[in-house]
């Protein structure tokens, strides 16, 4: 891969995490890396930087070296074209706001620094507040001003570090809307940190999942979320809709394969990748597991059929969560997500009984893969 405009970035041997790290941003595009404590997500930021130093690796940015361990090159940080938000601000305390921000400005005049200043705090949000010291402003103002100070030194690539984690969540939600506005205007490759998969889903154009230094995998955001490519992968995501099975059969001529799990036939999308009687461990996401109305039959309730007994039903503001314990030899949860009203038409409660139909198209297949330590492990690891 090599672009004139984005960030390339490819890192191994970071002690003490063994990074094998590979992946890309587009200017103007947002990516966002994921993945539980210790995976190496900040790590590689600061690499990026030139903050950390790997034993292996590169890091360009429009076409030009920054990183290249191979040819000796490593440029020091204040040679790499980088704007960087902390976790925590870092900011100035005796310093204005607005003479946080011209601290950035080596670069530029010392006659034109003010009105530079002044103008990255209008882009974001904070005219009026330019005298104000860090311990003046709220939580969301010191971050506005650690985003303008980033800016200030008009960087090839911006990095966020968790930006967003030390405000309340309403604060979160305005930041994080303000910051989509924003990307439009500077058109740089944005690289974002974070542990709220939620956040990730909502701003970033692609992801890049880590797993104690490694990519696992890399790709479109709504891809990534629908079609992970391992089990692993899927359990890092949150996906709790993940079981084993077998491939039944396979009907090309149909686009289908048969699944069979737990005494049921189910018909997925074709996945020509597996053989008839291959082991293989599969998910479907919550959103297309749809209830069975009580009061009316409907033309789809014939797709993948399955009933159970509810474990579980949790509103959550407009949304409820339901788990079902599904008609089986053991049991075994299925997680499904519907609107609080629908939950409340159909009067469920737990200990009811229910059907739903599993959407073939939202089947995904995978390889096999171990499920009790492995899976133990993964979500320990989130909560760390």
């Amino acid at each position: 891969m090599s672009s004139q405009t984005g960030l390339e970035v490819g890192l191994r041997q970071v002690a003490p995490i063994p990074l094998a790290a590979r992946f890309g941003c587009e200017a103007g595009e947002l990516l966002a890396l994921v993945g539980p404590s210790g995976s190496g997500k900040t790590t590689i930021l600061r690499c990026i930087a030139g903050l950390n130093h790997p034993g292996e690796g590169t890091v360009s940015c429009a076409g030009a070296a920054w990183l290249d361990t191979a040819r000796g090159i490593n440029l020091a940080p204040q040679r790499r074209s980088v704007g960087i938000v902390f976790q925590h601000y870092a900011l100035f305390p005796h310093l204005s706001a607005q003479k946080n921000v011209e601290a950035a400005m080596a670069h530029v005049a010392a006659g034109e620094r003010a009105g530079r200043a002044r103008d990255l705090l209008q882009l974001v949000h904070l005219s009026g507040l330019e005298g104000r010291r860090p311990l003046q402003l709220s939580g969301g103002q010191q971050q506005r001003v650690a985003l303008a100070r980033a800016l200030a030194r008009d960087p090839a690539v911006l990095l966020l570090d968790e930006p967003f984690s030390a405000v309340d969540r309403v604060t979160r939600r305005r930041l994080q809307r303000e910051l989509a506005q924003l990307r439009a205007r500077i058109r740089v490759p944005i690289v974002l940190v974070t542990h709220d998969l939620d956040e990730a889903r909502a701003l970033a154009d692609r992801m890049v999942i880590l797993w104690r230094g490694e990519t696992l995998q890399e790709g479109p955001t709504a891809q990534l979320m629908a079609r992970p490519a391992t089990a692993q992968v899927a359990r890092l995501l949150d996906q709790n809709n993940l079981f084993e099975g077998r491939v039944a059969a396979q009907r090309p001529d149909e686009s289908k394969t048969l699944l069979a799990w737990l005494g049921y036939t189910l018909e997925a999308v074709h996945a020509p990748a597996f053989g008839v009687g291959d082991a293989v461990s599969w998910m479907i996401p919550p959103e297309c597991v749809i209830l069975h109305r009580r009061d009316r039959p409907s033309a789809g309730e014939n797709e993948n059929p399955v009933s159970g007994v509810i474990r579980e039903c949790v509103p959550l503001g407009e949304t409820t969560s339901v788990a079902l314990d599904i008609d089986a030899p053991a049991a075994v949860p299925l997680a499904m997500s519907l609107l609080t009203h629908h939950a409340r038409r159909n009067r469920l409660a737990v200990g009811d009984r229910v059907r739903v139909t599993l959407l073939a198209s939202g089947i995904h297949l995978m390889p096999p893969a171990e499920f009790s330590s492995a899976r133990a492990a993964d979500k320990s690891a989130w909560r760390e």
